[in-house]
C-alpha cells in the first residue's frame, strides 16, 4: 500500500487499474479490502483507488478518535483527492462511505462524476427510536463489530468470513471500538443527515441496497433516498448491508454497466 499525509495524520492507499478514477469508500468500520470481491473486475476498466479510513486498515488512529465524527471522515476524504490531485473521479460508497460519497457531490459537484451508493447513511427519516439505537452503539453497551456485523450481512463468502475476522480482532481494540461509537453518536444528529440538502445531487446515481439491510432499509431510507435525488436509479438485491461483498456478481451486473456508460461520457466531454 502507498502512504499519504493529511492534516488528519497518515492514510495507507492503494492503485490498481487505469482509466477514469474510481474511488471506493468503506463503512464504519471498514477499509478497502472491503471490496476486494470486485475490485480485480473493476480495475480492468477503472483506475481504482481504495484508502483505508483514519484508524482502519493500516491507517493510523487519529488523534481525539473518542470524539470523532462524519465531519471528520469528509475532511479526510476532500484532502485525500487534494493530496493525490484525483480529477473527477466516479464513486462507490457504502453507508458513511456513501454519505461522504454523496455530500462531495452535493458541496463539490465538479469533482464527481457519478455516484455508487451502497445502503449510504444520512437518509434515515431521525425519530426517538432511530436516536437512540444510535445513542446505544455510542455507548460502552453497543453491540460489538463482529456480533453486529453477523446481524446485517446476509450471505457468507470468503470475502465475508475475511471482513468478520477484522471485526473479531483488528476492530475489537479498545482505541478501534471507542472510535466505532464515536462515528455512531454522530450518526443520530444533524452531522449526517443528508436528507435536506440530497436534491442538490447533480451527479447520475445508482442506489443499491439491501432488502434483509435492518440498518438502512430499502423500503424506507432507499425510497427516500431515490426521491430526493433527482434521476436516482433504486435496485433492492438480494443481500444485506454491503452487496459487492455479499454478492459481488450481481453487485457487478447492476455497477458496470451504469459505470461504463459515465465514463464514456465523461471521455467524450473531456476530448471536446
Amino acid at each position: 500500500m502507498a502512504v499519504v499525509q493529511l492534516s488528519t495524520g497518515e492514510v495507507y492507499y492503494t492503485v490498481q487499474g487505469q482509466g477514469t478514477p474510481l474511488v471506493l469508500l468503506s463503512a464504519n468500520p471498514g477499509d478497502g479490502r472491503d471490496y476486494a470481491a470486485v475490485i480485480p473486475e473493476l480495475a480492468k476498466h477503472y483506475q481504482v483507488i481504495t484508502l483505508d479510513w483514519p484508524g482502519y486498515g493500516q491507517s493510523a488512529l487519529p488523534v481525539n478518535y473518542a470524539t470523532l465524527g462524519v465531519p471528520f471522515f469528509y475532511q479526510v476524504l476532500v484532502e485525500f483527492l487534494d493530496a493525490l490531485a484525483i480529477p473527477p473521479a466516479l464513486l462507490i460508497g457504502n453507508s458513511l462511505g456513501g454519505n461522504m460519497a454523496a455530500r462531495l457531490a452535493i458541496e463539490h459537484p465538479e469533482r464527481v462524476v457519478g455516484l455508487v451508493l451502497v445502503a449510504p447513511g444520512g437518509f434515515t427519516q431521525q425519530n426517538w427510536l432511530t436516536r437512540s439505537f444510535c445513542r446505544f452503539q455510542g455507548s460502552r453497551y453497543a453491540l460489538s463489530p463482529y456480533l453486529f456485523a453477523r446481524m446485517y450481512l446476509r450471505h457468507r463468502n470468503p470475502t465475508i468470513e475475511a471482513m468478520l475476522a477484522r471485526e473479531a480482532t483488528e476492530h475489537a481494540t479498545p482505541e478501534r471500538r471507542a472510535l466505532n461509537r464515536a462515528v455512531w453518536r454522530s450518526f443520530g444528529g444533524p452531522d449526517n443527515d443528508l436528507r435536506a440538502v440530497a436534491q442538490q445531487i447533480k451527479a447520475p446515481t445508482l442506489l443499491l441496497f439491501g432488502r434483509y439491510d435492518f440498518v438502512i432499509p430499502a423500503m424506507t431510507d432507499g425510497k427516500r433516498a431515490k426521491q430526493l435525488i433527482a434521476g436516482a436509479e433504486l435496485v433492492v438485491l438480494p443481500c444485506g448491508h454491503e452487496s459487492f461483498a455479499e454478492i459481488p456478481d450481481v453487485f457487478l451486473s447492476h455497477a458496470l454497466p451504469f459505470l461504463a456508460q459515465l465514463a464514456d461520457r465523461h471521455a467524450s466531454s473531456v476530448s471536446t
